[in-house]
C-alpha cells in the first residue's frame, strides 16, 4: 500500500457565497468515509494566519520560507491506498466535495519511516 497526498492551493477553492456550509459538510463527509474505510492517515489545511519560518541546521530561525518557492497553502489529505486508481477515485470525491480540482501525488516508499 502507498500513501497518497491529495491537495489543493487556497486560490483553487472558489466557492460561491452561500455554499461554504455545504462545502464543509460535504468535505467532512468524504473524510468520515475515508476514516470508516480505514484509508485515512492525516488531513488538514495550512493555517495561513501563522507565517512560516525557515529553520537552519544550527537551529537559527528566519522569517518566511524559501524565498524562491511558491507559497505553501491550501488543504491536504493523506490516504493509504492499494492502487493509484483508488487514489484517483478518492481525489475525485474530495474534488467534488471541495468544489475544486485536487492534485494527486504519491509518497516515495521508505521502509524506515
Amino acid at each position: 500500500m502507498a500513501k497518497y497526498l491529495i491537495s489543493f492551493p487556497s486560490a483553487a477553492m472558489v466557492v460561491p457565497e452561500g455554499e461554504w456550509e455545504a462545502v464543509g459538510r460535504d468535505s467532512h463527509a468524504v473524510i468520515d468515509e475515508a476514516k470508516a474505510a480505514g484509508v485515512y492517515v492525516f488531513g488538514g489545511g495550512i493555517d495561513e494566519s501563522v507565517p512560516p519560518v525557515l529553520v537552519a541546521a544550527d537551529g537559527s530561525v528566519a522569517s518566511g520560507g524559501y524565498p524562491w518557492a511558491p507559497p505553501l497553502d491550501g488543504g491536504f489529505t493523506v490516504l493509504e491506498l492499494p492502487s493509484r486508481e483508488e487514489a484517483v477515485a478518492w481525489a475525485a470525491r474530495i474534488a467534488k466535495a471541495c468544489r475544486c480540482d485536487q492534485e494527486l501525488r504519491v509518497f516515495g516508499f521508505d521502509p524506515q519511516s
